[in-house]
């Protein structure tokens, strides 16, 4: 049986609940900070250290999901 996202949500404690949701607000506001520094394209380091932000933001994500 597969879970859906809502159920895996269902199994989590209070504190995974909240670091999730924030997480994913964090990691919606790198993602727009990430496509507005390539739009620019001035700054190749500012666009290289947010991508691996994303990359950690959403590895984090993925654990605490799979907890």
């Amino acid at each position: 049986m597969v879970e859906t996202p809502s159920e895996t949500r269902v199994h989590m404690d209070k504190k995974a609940k909240k670091r999730l949701e924030i997480l994913n607000q964090k990691l919606q506001h790198m993602r727009q900070q990430l496509a507005g520094c390539r739009q620019q394209n001035d700054e190749p380091a500012e666009v290289r250290r947010l991508e691996a932000e994303v990359a950690s933001v959403e590895a984090e994500i993925k654990k605490l999901k799979e907890a």
